[in-house]
């Protein structure tokens, strides 16, 4: 099988992961923290990643988050490759927790970044979900994605397929208030706005 761009975005009905959210002391940057992947379970595109397969990606993925060069995309772009003028945040710490890939990261002071901070900071929920290149193998009712998968990043989304990988932050001690996905656009033209660009934007 050839190997093809494989992204988890498909809606899927499951219950937002609690995020705690602080600040980077050294930067200042919004700092958030959830669940990055899940192994060992069939997700929301019907995909299923081995444990030995995310913790051989984890150990590559390392050396770029200790560089600096774990970056990601607000929304997922049809690409292999990181486009910087679109990227929003950076991986800064992963870690496991059972079957999940736990990480921290930091919303980096871009156009992007900026979009996302300020969804978070009105309530919204957003996911975190993961794009890679590799082959796929069908086992019977799940497409199991073969050895030859290379992770790339990870991107911020509305709706991952993988359980649980949703952001939420909690302020001041208190579960903030999820907003309807209504807010998104009119939080956005106000950002865009500020910066001197009004685009129409339909609801």
């Amino acid at each position: 099988m050839s190997k093809k761009l494989l992204m988890e975005t498909n809606p899927i009905n499951i219950s937002p992961s609690r995020l705690t959210e602080n600040v980077n002391k050294e930067s200042g940057n919004l700092l958030v923290e959830g669940i990055l992947a899940t192994a060992e379970v069939k997700n929301g595109n019907g995909r299923y990643y081995s444990k030995d397969l995310w913790n051989r990606e984890m150990g590559k993925y390392k050396e770029l988050v200790e560089q600096k060069r774990s970056m990601g995309e607000l929304d997922h772009p049809d690409s292999s490759i990181i486009n910087l003028k679109n990227v929003s945040h950076l991986i800064t710490e992963y870690w496991w927790d059972g079957d999940n890939v736990m990480g921290k990261i930091e919303i980096l002071p871009t156009p992007s970044g900026n979009i996302v901070k300020e969804l978070i900071k009105s309530g919204v929920t957003l996911g975190v979900s993961s794009r890679g290149m590799g082959s796929l193998e069908q086992n019977g009712n799940v497409m199991e994605v073969q050895d030859d998968f290379e992770l790339l990043c990870w991107d911020f989304v509305s709706t991952p397929s993988n359980p649980g990988s949703y952001m939420q932050s909690l302020k001041e001690g208190k579960e903030s208030i999820t907003y309807d996905y209504s807010k998104v656009n009119s939080i956005i033209h106000e950002i865009l706005c500020s910066k001197g660009s009004c685009p129409i934007i339909h609801d």
